[in-house]
C-alpha cells in the first residue's frame, strides 16, 4: 500500500467504527473543559471525570474559583495527582481570566498557553473540543499509533503532531484525535496489546513494530 493508501484506510476504519465520537472529559462550557484537560495531565479520564463534579458543584467558573484558597482546590482535587500543581495553575489562570479576558476562555493556542500549567496539548484540546477549531493535540495513545503504523519516527510529541497534520486532512483534524484515542484505547493499548484485534496495526503497520509484537508472542508460547 502506498502511504496515502495507508491514510485513507485508517481514516476510513476510525470513520467506521466511530461514527458518533464522544468526548473523554465531561464539561459543560469552555472553562469547565479547560481544567478538566489541565487535571488529565499524568491522571486518567476517569478519575477526573470522578473529581470534576466535587469542584464544579463548588466552582463552575473562574468568579467562584478565586474565592477558594489554593489549598482547598487542592484538597478537592487531589486524588487526580500532582494537586500542588494544579491547584495553583487553576487559581491562577482563573485570576487571568477574569483580569485579562473578563472570565472567558480566549480562544487561541497563542493566548492560552499563557496561562499557568496551560500546555500546548491541554490549548489544543481546548480550541478543538470547545470552539471547534482544527487542532490535532497528541496524547501517548496518538503518539504510540502514529508510531505503529508508520506515520512517525515517534521521537517526540512534537514531531507526531508535525506528521499528523501534514499527513490527514485540515477539515477532519478535530474528530480524528478522537477517533485515534478511543481506537488506542480499545484495540491498541500499550499493554494487553493483541494485534489480531488490532485491524489497523494489522493491515499497515510498520514492519518492524509487528515483527517484534511476533517476536514477543513466539517467546511466551516457549
Amino acid at each position: 500500500m502506498t502511504k496515502k493508501e495507508k491514510v485513507d484506510f485508517t481514516i476510513q476504519t476510525l470513520q467506521e467504527l466511530y461514527p458518533q465520537i464522544p468526548i473523554p472529559l465531561d464539561h459543560k462550557d469552555p472553562y469547565t473543559l479547560l481544567i478538566a484537560v489541565l487535571m488529565s495531565a499524568q491522571s486518567t479520564d476517569v478519575r477526573v471525570n470522578q473529581i470534576t463534579p466535587l469542584l464544579f458543584e463548588v466552582a463552575d467558573n473562574p468568579y467562584d474559583m478565586i474565592k477558594l484558597s489554593v489549598e482547598e482546590i487542592r484538597e478537592i482535587i487531589r486524588p487526580v495527582g500532582l494537586s500542588p500543581m494544579k491547584a495553583k495553575g487553576i487559581y491562577g489562570l482563573s485570576h487571568i481570566l477574569i483580569d485579562k479576558y473578563n472570565g472567558e476562555v480566549p480562544k487561541s493556542i497563542e493566548k492560552l498557553t499563557e496561562l499557568p500549567a496551560v500546555g500546548h496539548k491541554t490549548a489544543s484540546v481546548v480550541v478543538s473540543q470547545a470552539f471547534g477549531i482544527p487542532a490535532f493535540p497528541v496524547d501517548t495513545h496518538i503518539h504510540r499509533l502514529m508510531y505503529r503504523w508508520g506515520f512517525t519516527n515517534g521521537k517526540n510529541v512534537v514531531q507526531t503532531e508535525k506528521d499528523a497534520k501534514r499527513l490527514f486532512p485540515k477539515h477532519i483534524w478535530n474528530d480524528l484525535h478522537l477517533q485515534i484515542i478511543w481506537y488506542g484505547r480499545q484495540y491498541s493499548p500499550a499493554r494487553g496489546w493483541d494485534l489480531e484485534k488490532d485491524v489497523i496495526t494489522k493491515t499497515i503497520g510498520r514492519k518492524s513494530v509487528i515483527s517484534d509484537y511476533q517476536k514477543m508472542m513466539a517467546k511466551r508460547k516457549k
